[in-house]
Parts: C-alpha cells; structure tokens; sequence
C-alpha cells in the first residue's frame, strides 16, 4: 500500500485514467470524450440479524475535455443504477439488508478549468478528483461507484529546481453517498492540503500537512491538524526489485474539534517482486490518545486501507494497529488471459490503546484485462472475534474504459 506494494488490486481499484483519443476541432482546438463503465455485483453476508445483500449495479461516466493552448475545460456526469437492489445503499431505507455504500445517484461528478500556461505548473480550479500519494490521507474513492471529488483550487508546480509543490484548497467534499443523501452529499468546510517533495537517487521523500476545519456540527469531530512525511523507492537486485516505504505523522485538534488530544500515526512496508512473484509485509498504526481520540482520515481512499471489508471506515477511539503480508502472482503466459494477476493477503488488528484484539481478515482477489476491458474477483472474509461481526464479501465486477 505504502510503496506501492500489493496489498490491493491494480484492477479497478481507482479511477482509470482517461485514453487519449483527442480529436481536431481547429489547429489550435481539441476535443477529448470522456466516457467509461462499471458493472458490478457485491454480495455481503454479516453473522447478524441483518439480512444478506446482493447489490448488482451499473455505473456510466460521460464527459468530455476541451483544449485550447494553455486552457483546458473538463465536464464529467456520473450516474449509477441499482439493478438488483436488496442491500442497503444508506439512501434508500432497507435497512434490514447488509449496507453495500452505492446508493443509485446522478450527478456532476467534475467540473474543471486547468491552465497550464506556466512552465512546469498546472493550476486546477473546480470540481475535481485529487489523489494525494497512496491516498491515504486524500483520495478519490475509485473503488465505489460514486466517486469522491473536490471543489477545490490546486497548484502543482515543480518550479523549484528538484522540490515538486502540491497546495490544494476545498471548501466542499462530495461524498460518495449521492445526491440522495442530505446532508451526506458533501460536506463542507475549510480543507488545506499541502506537500512538497523532492527526489533523492531511488527514494522519494515528501513532507505533508493537511488541516481540516469541518464547517457542520455532525464533523466537528473530524477537524484536525496533520503534518507527517513519507519516503518511499525501489531497488532493482538482478532479476528482482525490492521496495520499501515508510511515513510518520502526527495529528492533533483544530478548530471546531470537541476534543483535545494528540496522537501520531506510523507505516512502515517492505516488498520484492522477480519473475512474477510478490511478496509485501507492512504495519500500520493510526495511534489513539489513551482512548481519547484516535488519528482520523476523513478525506482518504479508505477501501484501500485496512481490509476489504470495510470494517474501519473511522478510526476506533482506541486506534489501530493493522500488520498485514501480501503474496501475489502475475501470470505471463496465459495467452486467454492477458494481464492475469492474483494476490492474497493477510491482516491482524488491534487496538493501540491497551492492545486488544480487533479481529482478522483474508483478503484475495484475481484480475485480467481484455483491451478495455477489465475482470476483478475479490473476496474478503473478516473474523471479528470479540470486537464486531464477522463479514463476508464478494465481488465480480466488469470495467470498461474509451
């Protein structure tokens, strides 16, 4: 996950990007379609009173992008539709199914103006998608149907000799929970995102700050002040690669939080590749304050984070400790299958205060591409031991890109 490791699934794990496939409107004018695809079926079984759910639903995103000198305007609508619509999506009152977090929804998924007229700079104003690093802090939340965007300013420059600058500003985070969803649909407040990092021989270093000043009563609890760095690289060792990563940061109570409490957050991952063959082991502490309060990431990817199953989509008060050990495989010579891979993982939790058990997971998935189009299988399977209720997933799912 940290260095770019296997712990999840290159296959429609995020946003793809789009093709190129510009075309001439003038000299100086083109036009770039946007359009792609998603058909999946996600079934979640809960060792509860909670019904088992089967969420078959189809995503379409169309859009397209102008270009004009150092000017380009983006336009993207999203829209998903239940096919099969016995689960919980949160939005449509079935509350006696297991949830699966993709409410049916149309809307507008971006809206950007990028310029470009300054050397080695790009300034974004807009609804746009902002994937930070590994996402852990912020991201698009590609693996849901309905995306995550911002409305934001960003500036990307690498003006300064060898240190690249990311600063971003938003004052509203859509949700993935759709238009349907109240006050869920996004929320507002004052986001500052900022990073500056530099290549040195094989490692990437980069120092981070992220402030959160939530502007609703229902976030208060998620207004925090972030600041951390992270450096990550590969090694090439004859046939094989050896990769590495480790980030350090510590967040604190800002602005509108209720709570005052300090707490650090650790990663540390190691992985090598040859011949086809990963392996990935990795820890993970998002630490607590004696029980206070835990380090929260309210803006991140969080499916790429702490299990497939989704069990820890805000951070326990207590924290959490996740070590986890990935084995995958890409399988070049399957003619019928191009692009096949396969991973499986391991997880263990546990609280960082008083170190108790939060359970365990396997996570596995399989994958192949044909052209533009891409297969994914996965399952997860969490034991919950005394902490939650154990839960099952699968998913198949069908991406297609132009």
């Amino acid at each position: 996950m940290l260095a770019s490791g296997t712990a999840a699934p290159a296959l429609a794990q995020d946003a793809a990007p789009a093709a190129d496939h510009a075309l001439p409107i003038t000299d100086d004018i083109t036009f770039t379609p946007l359009v792609d695809a998603r058909l999946r079926w996600e079934s979640v079984g809960q060792d509860n009173a909670l019904k088992h759910a089967d969420a078959v639903t189809a995503r379409v995103r169309l859009g397209g992008e102008v270009k004009a000198g150092p000017f380009a305007f983006l336009a993207e609508s999203e829209a998903t539709l239940g096919i099969d619509n016995d689960y919980n999506s949160s939005t449509n009152d079935k509350t006696r199914f297991a949830g699966v977090s993709d409410p049916q929804n149309i809307e507008l998924n971006r809206l950007q103006l990028v310029f470009t007229g300054i050397s080695k700079t790009i300034l974004t104003v807009g609804r746009q998608r902002i994937n930070i690093d590994d996402q852990r802090w912020v991201g698009a939340s590609g693996w849901r149907q309905n995306e995550q965007t911002f409305d934001a300013v960003r500036l990307q420059s690498k003006l300064l000799g060898p240190v690249d600058v990311d600063i971003a500003y938003s004052n509203s985070q859509r949700t993935v929970y759709g238009i349907d969803a109240g006050p869920r649909t996004a929320f507002d407040g004052d986001y500052w995102l900022l990073g500056a990092g530099a290549k040195l021989g094989p490692v990437a270093v980069k120092a981070f700050s992220y402030l959160l000043d939530q502007g609703e009563a229902s976030r208060f609890a998620f207004s925090s002040q972030t600041y951390g760095a992270r450096a990550t690289g590969a090694i090439p060792l004859g046939k094989a690669r050896i990769s590495f990563g480790g980030s350090y940061a510590h967040q604190s109570d800002w602005k509108t939080a209720p709570v005052s409490y300090d707490a650090n957050y650790y990663a540390a991952e190691l992985g090598a590749t040859a011949c086809g063959l990963g392996i990935t082991g990795g820890y993970e502490e998002l630490g607590s304050d004696h029980g206070r309060a835990a380090v929260q990431t309210p803006l991140a990817t969080l499916h790429k984070f702490n299990g497939w199953a989704d069990q820890f989509p805000t951070t326990p008060n207590d924290g959490l400790r996740d070590y986890y050990a990935t084995l995958s495989y890409a399988f070049t010579g399957v003619k019928a299958l191009p692009g096949l891979k396969a991973n499986v993982t391991y997880h263990r939790f546990d609280s960082d205060h008083d170190v108790r058990p939060y359970g365990d997971e396997w996570d596995a998935s399989v994958g192949s591409r044909f052209g533009p189009v891409a297969v994914l299988v996965k399952y997860a399977d969490y034991s919950a031991k005394s902490f939650s209720v154990d839960t099952h997933k699968f998913w198949l799912e069908f991406d297609w890109s132009y």
